[in-house]
């Protein structure tokens, strides 16, 4: 079965072929350009060797990926994959743009059936990619075979504070106004809509962290920002 056949994974992969032109301007201001700080948090936790061999599963427009080449120096190799086209287009035009550094290609699949071999990467990596795969304990199993023993994971991803005030303000702003501010950009509220129901629906921190464990993973550590509305997991495979 293709890991494309869920008909959730088609839907997700048109919206963000729609949105691929806006998507970047509208991560700095819905995220306050807090997501490049984040991002780069990420990539320190990942890195723990050098002349790193990385892959960042659901790449989009490539920032990620772009902060991991910079971040770990020019003997770094970085592979960026993503099942949207579109944004991968946007990725090259990027790279070829402004020469970012080594990261050697991009790779259209889906990352819960990675055409690369196993067990060759020093990091796997993943950014706001979590809530719109439809199978996550494969996604994770997945990631594990990538990795080299002893290699780092890392999966950066927002989720609903879990109370207090701030909980209440988030879900004006994220769930009210985002859709509205994210429709008058893009023209595409719907994509927007989707994007913050899939926080609504998503799994507490905890949960997660747990799907990673049960992966195979270990030394599963969670970090919490913005009052726990994203949270950055690390782990690692097991060296032996």
């Amino acid at each position: 079965m293709s890991a494309l056949s869920h008909p959730r994974d088609h839907a997700v992969q048109s919206m963000f072929d729609r949105i691929a032109g806006r998507y970047d301007l509208l991560n700095r201001i819905i995220s306050f350009r807090l997501d490049t700080r984040w991002r780069r948090r990420a990539i320190r936790s990942l890195l723990a060797v050098k002349n790193p061999l990385i892959v960042d599963l659901g790449t989009g427009t490539g920032d990620l990926a772009f902060d991991a080449a910079k971040i770990a120096g020019g003997g770094a190799r970085v592979i960026g994959l993503d099942f949207s086209m579109e944004m991968l287009r946007l990725a090259e035009r990027k790279r070829l743009r402004a020469e970012r550094g080594p990261v050697t290609s991009f790779v259209q699949a889906s990352a819960l059936d990675v055409p690369l071999k196993g067990e060759i990467f020093d990091g796997v990596m993943t950014g706001f990619v979590l809530r719109n795969v439809s199978d996550l304990p494969r996604f994770f199993t997945e990631a594990l075979r990538l990795l080299k023993p002893g290699g780092r994971f890392v999966a950066l991803d927002m989720y609903l504070p879990s109370r207090g005030w701030f909980r209440s303000l988030y879900g004006i702003y994220f769930f009210r106004l985002m859709p509205i501010i994210g429709g008058l950009l893009s023209d595409d509220r719907k994509a927007y809509r989707y994007l913050s129901d899939s926080v609504r629906r998503f799994y507490s921190p905890q949960a997660v962290a747990e799907l990673i464990e049960r992966a195979g993973f270990v030394e599963v550590e969670t970090e919490h920002f913005l009052r726990g509305a994203v949270c950055l997991h690390a782990a690692a495979k097991p060296k032996t």
